[in-house]
């Protein structure tokens, strides 16, 4: 049997596990986790009874493969969750679809709702054209964002940054209302320094132009592509994404695959064009495998790191690859300030958002999420708390990374109380999270990825996989696409590794579902 290692527990390592093992009993598999969670930054953290989904993780693909996938591991749902019993909604399930009061193997179906707060008003994110907007925008600054919007129009700028990828396609007003003062809490840098790439990764198809076509396909119901930042639906497990690939994880291990737990992969032993072994941690011992097959979903800079003689220059293009690191705070309060005004209907009525992008300066805070609205089973006392989370964006070292979670979560409070959130005396309990390398970042050394990328090609047993694997701002579901084709390659002897890279990075993903 061909020994297969699989550095990651995350999406792209965990799909590739499953695949591999599905599909054929000729590899042996292991996988190495170096902490104590499945799924990477799709993990989640259970809390004194409640869940956080680090990040939020909306389950929607235009790729049929992925929702498949999704369904065969966890059913949709067939019967009203706890929140739609409350409300009595009139939502439509699937037939024969699992009922999440008698299981918890059950995918739930969620209504979309994400908005941007901005001098205490609220916005459709993405921004849409409809009184309320024109409104909380003011007449005047409506006017001058449509001739600015009209200006970009007619005089393109060069794409060669994010806030010119930004600017052509909303105009300068709404550019500097919306993307620029966020873009900069996110990464920490002007959008004028960061490559166009990250728009073209995460909001290709999303511009004015796509609004419009979605409001009218709204109204004639005709022809409808719909962005996948417009989707108005999406699916999600009973208790979080972290329950999904743990049930995968489980899966592995009954077809006989391993997952290693706290095994951090330390040593790569390559030559002559090839890996020939993994160096790994496992209890305080240093243990080494001779490997046929490695998948790395590993972070770039730490592959290369990793190797026992990479090549000079090749290292250094990985040590200068950026990331952004991640804090995120749970708040257990017993209500929010912010009113729900919409005609959607929720439970004690509070605000029915999964996200809010905080696009306020003021604070550092760049999105809340409300965990009450992804599921009501991500909270204990579901009809008596809201539990939100709160998103900080940092590096890894900085002064808010290093901080105590006592005074951190103490900021934390401080920041939501300013901005006219919550009321501090309304906090019942919190916990502090931080994640290391959250977002591969797109400015420095990304310039000479492709470099990077070749070299890496240039060993035949190796794959690179997910999003920092590749070092690519990936959602979810791109990620599992890289294991589909890597999977694909090693079982046809396929020596072309550009189809595992290319993933996300055709116009026509975006632009509609296959």
């Amino acid at each position: 049997m061909k020994r297969v290692f699989i550095i990651g527990a995350g999406p792209a390592g965990l799909t590739a596990a499953y695949e591999l093992l599905k599909k054929s009993n000729e590899y042996s598999i292991t996988v190495f986790e170096a902490s104590d969670r499945i799924g990477g930054i799709s993990q989640t953290v259970k809390y004194n009874g409640n869940r956080m989904d680090i990040g939020g993780h909306r389950f929607f693909s235009k790729d049929d493969r992925v929702m498949n996938w999704w369904y065969n591991i966890l059913p949709p749902q067939g019967a009203p969750a706890k929140d739609d019993l409350l409300l009595n909604s009139d939502k439509k399930y699937t037939d024969g679809g699992a009922d999440p009061e008698k299981t918890d193997d059950v995918m739930l179906k969620r209504h979309r709702v994400s908005r941007i707060y901005y001098k205490g008003k609220f916005f459709d994110y993405p921004v849409s054209l409809k009184w309320e907007t024109i409104k909380n925008m003011g007449f005047v600054t409506t006017i001058k964002a449509g001739f600015s919007y009209l200006h970009a129009v007619m005089h393109k700028l060069p794409e060669n940054s994010l806030e010119n990828f930004y600017i052509n396609r909303f105009g300068r007003v709404l550019y500097s209302m919306f993307f620029e003062g966020y873009t900069e809490k996110l990464w920490g840098r002007h959008p004028k320094y960061i490559s166009a790439d990250w728009g073209s990764q995460r909001v290709k198809g999303l511009s004015i132009r796509a609004v419009i076509a979605d409001m009218f396909g709204k109204i004639f119901k005709k022809n409808r592509k719909v962005e996948t930042s417009l989707i108005e639906e999406y699916i999600y497990p009973k208790l979080g994404p972290g329950q999904l690939y743990e049930k995968v994880r489980d899966i592995i291990e009954e077809m006989g695959g391993e997952v290693k737990m706290n095994c951090p992969v330390v040593k790569i032993n390559e030559g002559e064009g090839k890996i020939n072994s993994v160096e790994y941690i496992e209890n305080g011992e240093t243990k080494t495998l001779e490997a046929d097959i490695v998948i790395s979903s590993m972070p770039v800079k730490d592959l290369l790191n990793a190797f026992s003689q990479p090549d000079d220059k090749m290292k250094k293009i990985a040590d200068g690859l950026p990331y952004r690191d991640f804090i995120t705070v749970g708040l257990l309060v017993d209500k929010l300030k912010i009113q729900n005004k919409t005609n959607i209907k929720t439970v004690n009525n509070i605000v029915p958002d999964c996200w809010i992008y905080v696009q306020d300066t003021s604070v550092k805070l760049g999105r809340i999420q409300i965990f009450n609205n992804w599921s009501p089973y991500m909270v204990k006392d579901f009809e008596k708390y809201v539990w939100i989370g709160l998103e900080y964006f940092c590096d890894e070292g900085d002064e808010y990374w290093n901080m105590s979670d006592e005074d951190f979560i103490e900021f934390a409070k401080n920041e939501l109380e300013k901005i006219g959130v919550i009321d501090k005396a309304d906090v019942v309990d919190a916990h502090r999270e931080r994640v290391k390398k959250a977002y591969p970042a797109y400015f420095d050394t990304y310039s000479q990825m492709d470099e990077l990328v070749e070299y890496l090609n240039g060993y035949e047993n190796l794959y690179c996989v997910g999003r920092n694997g590749q070092h690519r701002y990936n959602n979810m579901d791109h990620s599992m696409v890289t294991a589909f084709e890597t999977v694909d390659a090693i079982m046809n002897n396929k020596t072309d590794k550009s189809p595992i890279w290319n993933v996300n990075t055709e116009e026509e993903y975006h632009e509609e579902k296959k």
